[in-house]
């Protein structure tokens, strides 16, 4: 008997780790076998051999040929006489200045009310001079509405990031622009913070000390987050996440 009861006892427990899985992923496995130990940094790896990536495709100007002016050793565009040293092709780094400083102060208020009244003016409808279920006589048909609503909104908000990451060129399109794509890791204690930086440039925005501004990165996608002990006690828990879904009051 004592063996039917440890044998259904572990078929229980899997079927709760089953369920668990479904639920969340497995992450809480993974997140369980990490207690006690750093965030792992995650290895240095291709950006264009991920299993999400794909090549950005923009629409594209008529290529037009290249001129040379003849017995002038400068070329147009360059910032140095021997050699520019900006990035200009695959695999170059540059340095992006990330300086995003947003506020925005925001409020709404919509008002409205409507008033509706029927009344038939008829008192005798084929003979019929009373409505049935009332005390006296009156209007055979008289309705009434009145309906209100008052919404306010209001959204008040402040952000202010500025941080330096090295990013590097993933593609060269056909006009000459540069696809970006950086990220960064530190690791302090029981946190990682991670920042990533990803878009589109033109070369000719980027300085001479091959850096550029994070305001003059077209498509840009800027991310800046964590994970560890402090961002995992910030986050709800999983059931509470599902009922903030589920629930519909």
């Amino acid at each position: 008997m004592s063996r039917l009861r440890t044998s259904h006892a572990l078929r229980t427990a899997a079927a709760l780790v089953a369920v668990g899985c479904l639920a969340s992923g497995c992450s809480s496995i993974e997140r369980l076998s990490q207690i006690g130990e750093q965030p792992k940094l995650t290895a240095i790896d291709n950006p264009t051999t991920k299993a999400g990536y794909k090549p950005v495709s923009m629409p594209m100007p008529t290529p037009q040929p290249a001129s040379y002016n003849p017995n002038s050793l400068w070329r147009n565009g360059s910032r140095a006489f021997f050699k520019d040293q900006r990035a200009h092709q695959v695999g170059d780094i540059l340095t992006v200045i990330v300086n995003i400083t947003d506020k925005a102060n925001i409020a709404n208020e919509t008002q409205r009310s409507r008033a509706n009244t029927e009344d038939s003016s008829i008192t005798n409808f084929f003979g019929i001079k009373k409505v049935p279920g009332t005390n006296g006589a009156g209007n055979m048909l008289t309705t009434g509405s009145v309906a209100s609503s008052d919404g306010k909104g209001s959204v008040v908000r402040q952000e202010a990031l500025q941080t330096n990451v090295a990013a590097v060129v993933t593609q060269l399109l056909p006009n000459g622009n540069l696809v970006v794509e950086g990220k960064q890791e530190i690791r302090v204690n029981f946190e990682m913070r991670e920042l990533v930086v990803a878009g589109i440039v033109r070369p000719e925005d980027i300085q001479s000390d091959n850096t550029i501004d994070s305001s003059k990165i077209a498509q840009a996608r800027i991310a800046y987050g964590g994970r560890g002990q402090i961002t995992d006690v910030q986050q709800p828990r999983y059931g509470q996440q599902v009922m903030d879904i589920l629930l519909p009051f």
